[in-house]
This record gives structure tokens, C-alpha cells and sequence, in this order.
């Protein structure tokens, strides 16, 4: 009964803690409970193996109660909460310490006295985990060959994140009439993705004003910490938002509809290096921030846009990789400057970007 009653305690404590339910000291709380728990296995599993299984009406009542709790607790917790890489491992041991056990109580409860506990117990347990093991193997490839196709179809569909338009919640602008988000008008265009930093000690949020955060919202931003909009689904317009925390902090963002991309085109015959022949057409080109450029190769030879130049190589900022006859490869530009870039296969050919 002792041992029954800290399994008890100790589950409990673990649902406490891993729900939500409490959030006062959690990490502690799910630490001793959890270690409550297990001492209580221990306990209950020593005295089975001492003088067998009770039989009595209260020893059942709360074994099927802890039961109840561990089976309901952990398939909600598995169907709904569960985040964890490691859920089928913990399964396999769990079920690697069950088997053993209950065929060691079942023959303890109807032949006690005639088993040696130690010795069963090694191997059952040295029986079953050969068993889990050789079916853990062939389930956990399974699972890998799953994820890698997962994470190559996503390669292959060009999931990437829009390029970032920065906004910051400044510091001090919990006090009324200081500046609050800076800038407070942001023009972005539909597609990028905003980030904003609280660069406040006091946490704020970022939430649509109009709908009381339908459209978005951020929930509390700490000190230092970011929340970030995709806006690809973001209708085009105006879009007041505040601060829930501290209403008299407005700011507005407007969305604009997606720029048509400027052209740049790789001419036929661009692989063979001629004095005077354009390899890049325009070879330099001025835009504004927010301009997207588009390479088209239309040249039998490959060739790629690489930023940087030949003498020092790539810089890091845009490269289209090889690009065939009739590719072409888009770069959005959102910082003011001057880019140099060039063909990896033919560093004969330069061109420039100058962002006003």
C-alpha cells in the first residue's frame, strides 16, 4: 500500500505539472513528483516480489485507479501534447519494465513462492527488449524514411521565408507619450515577413486594433524577444495595431501589393568573351528598396548571378546557382547599397546593382 500510495502521489504531481495546470515552480514540481512516482514503482514492485500480489479490495481499487490516470493521462497527453523526438523510446522502455512485471505478479499471485524473482526477472526483461529492440529498428526507419521525404518535398516546393522588414518597439515607450514603434507607419510589401524586437524592459504586444487581434496578434513580447508576420495572406490596405498592455502605443502598417519584377536579361552568346558585348542586360541598373530583380538566362550556356567579384568570389548575398536556358532566378533587395555580382562560369561577366 505504501508503494501504491507514492505512485499515486507522484502521477498526480506529474499531471499537475506536464497540463499547465500549475505554473508556479513547474520544473520542481514535475522533478519530485516524477522522482515520488518511480519510488513508489520501486516500493510497490519490492513488495510483490516479497510476498506476491494483495488480493485485498483497497490494493485493486488503487491499482485500477493509477491505472485509469496513466492510460487516460498519457493518450491525451500523447494524441495532443506530445512534441517530444523521443516519445517512442520512453514507450519502449516503459513497456520493456511492464511485460516483466506482469507475468512475474501473475505467477507470483497463483504460484507464490515457486518462482526466483531476480533471475525471471532478468530474462524476461532480457527476452523483451530483443523483441522491442528489433521492432523499434524496423519502425524507427520507417519513421526517418517518412521525415527525409517530408523534409524533401518541402525543399523541393521552395518553402522559404519572404524577405524581413524590421520594426522595433523602442525603449521606454511604456510611458505614455514617448515614441512606441518605430516606424510608425510601415509600408511593406505583401510577401514579406515583419519582425518586430522589444527593445523595452516592459513586455508589449503587437495586435491588430480594428478586430481585437483576429487579424494578428502577438501575445506578450518580453524584453528582447521577437514576433514575426508572415504577409503573404495579409489583405492589401491599412492595418491599425496597438498595444494591449499599453493602448495609448499605436502604430499603423500598410500593405502594398507585390511590385512586377525588373528584368535582367543573359543575351545569347554571353558565355563568349567579346570586347564591348553586354553580358548582363542592363549591366547596371538602379532601383529603389523593395525592387525585385529577375535574371533570365537565354543563352544556350549556363551561367549563374552571383554577388561579390571574381578576384575575392561570392559575398553571400544573392547567387542563382546554375541557372540553364530559359531559367531565370529572382532576388528581392531591401537594403540601400551597391552590389557587385557576376557568373561563377564566365567571371568575364559583371554586372551591378545600385539600391537607392
Amino acid at each position: 500500500m505504501p508503494g501504491m500510495g507514492l505512485t499515486g502521489v507522484g502521477l498526480a504531481g506529474l499531471i499537475l505539472s506536464y497540463a499547465g495546470i500549475a505554473h508556479t515552480f513547474i520544473d520542481g514540481m514535475h522533478a519530485l513528483t516524477g522522482l515520488t512516482m518511480f519510488v513508489g514503482l520501486i516500493f510497490t514492485a519490492a513488495g510483490i516480489l516479497d510476498g506476491g500480489i494483495s488480493t485485498s479490495k483497497r490494493a485493486k481499487i488503487t491499482t485500477l485507479v493509477i491505472v485509469a490516470i496513466s492510460l487516460g493521462f498519457g493518450l491525451y497527453a500523447l494524441a495532443t501534447m506530445n512534441t517530444s523526438d523521443f516519445t517512442l523510446t520512453v514507450v519502449l522502455i516503459l513497456l520493456a519494465i511492464a511485460l516483466p512485471a506482469i507475468v512475474i505478479g501473475y505467477i507470483a499471485m497463483k504460484k507464490p513462492g515457486s518462482i526466483k524473482p531476480i533471475g525471471l526477472v532478468l530474462g524476461l526483461a532480457v527476452a523483451s527488449a530483443m523483441v522491442i529492440w528489433v521492432t523499434a529498428g524496423s519502425m524507427n526507419s520507417d519513421d526517418m524514411e517518412i521525415a527525409e521525404e517530408m523534409i524533401d518535398d518541402e525543399i523541393a516546393e521552395g518553402l522559404t521565408v519572404g524577405p524581413i522588414f524590421a520594426v522595433e518597439i523602442l525603449k521606454d515607450s511604456a510611458q505614455e507619450g514617448n515614441p512606441d514603434y518605430s516606424p510608425d507607419t510601415a509600408t511593406v510589401t505583401q510577401g514579406y515577413t515583419i519582425e518586430w524586437t522589444n527593445e523595452d524592459a516592459a513586455p508589449h504586444t503587437v495586435t491588430s486594433s480594428i478586430d481585437y487581434g483576429e487579424t494578428f496578434d502577438s501575445s506578450l513580447i518580453s524584453a528582447g524577444e521577437k514576433f514575426t508576420l508572415d504577409t503573404t495572406n495579409l489583405e492589401i490596405g491599412e492595418h491599425e495595431y496597438l498595444c494591449i498592455v499599453h493602448p495609448w502605443m499605436i502604430a499603423t502598417l500598410v500593405i502594398e501589393a507585390p511590385k512586377e519584377s525588373t528584368k535582367i536579361i543573359i543575351p545569347e552568346g554571353a558565355a563568349i568573351p567579346e570586347d564591348g558585348k553586354i553580358f548582363y542586360n542592363p549591366e547596371t541598373i538602379n532601383i529603389s528598396t523593395g525592387t525585385t530583380l529577375e535574371w533570365i538566362n537565354e543563352d544556350a550556356a549556363m551561367h549563374t548571378a552571383t554577388s561579390g567579384i571574381p578576384a575575392s568570389g561570392s559575398d553571400g548575398v544573392f547567387d542563382s546557382g546554375i541557372l540553364n536556358l530559359g531559367d531565370t532566378y529572382e532576388f528581392t533587395f531591401v537594403d540601400v547599397g551597391n552590389y557587385d555580382y557576376y557568373c561563377i562560369l564566365h567571371p568575364w561577366m559583371i554586372g551591378t546593382v545600385n539600391v537607392e
